[in-house]
């Protein structure tokens, strides 16, 4: 599967595709994800000298409304 670096997609499986992460919240070392903390920051946690975080996301329900049925639904 290819993506953007720093795209969040959902996926349904229990395994993250290879260079992939699940977005649960882990701390990530700034030396082995350099490229990915000069998008991302301190965003979502770490200190910023040596680690950032993933978003957490786990347990939630991720979802895009889509605006043809807002606009039917709600008008």
């Amino acid at each position: 599967m290819e993506g953007t670096m720093s795209e969040i997609r959902m996926f349904a499986g229990n395994f993250a595709p290879k260079y992939w992460a699940f977005c649960q919240g882990q701390t990530i070392a700034i030396n082995t994800n350099q490229a990915l903390f000069a998008l991302l920051g301190t965003m979502y946690g770490g200190n910023g000298t040596t680690n950032f975080m993933l978003p957490n996301f786990a347990g939630e329900q991720l979802w895009e409304p889509e605006p043809e049925r807002e606009l039917k639904y709600f008008n």
